[in-house]
């Protein structure tokens, strides 16, 4: 799996990272960062729905 973000379209709102905070953390400079560009397979759920979640639409989860 690989998470991939617009960061075009990123509002770096938190709402990802509040959900896997393993994967997506907003650092003091305000922006999202990926820390696990593949999580492990245990982490898809919450990845997705973190995808989901995203106002903006900017995450997506690939195979």
């Amino acid at each position: 799996m690989k998470i991939i973000v617009d960061y075009d379209l990123c509002e770096s709102n938190a709402i990802c990272m509040g959900i896997a905070p393993e994967v997506f953390e907003v650092r003091d400079d305000d922006l999202l960062y990926i820390l696990q560009e593949n999580p492990p397979e245990e982490l898809r759920e919450r990845c997705e729905e973190a995808a989901r979640r995203c106002p903006k639409q900017a995450i997506t989860v690939e195979d």
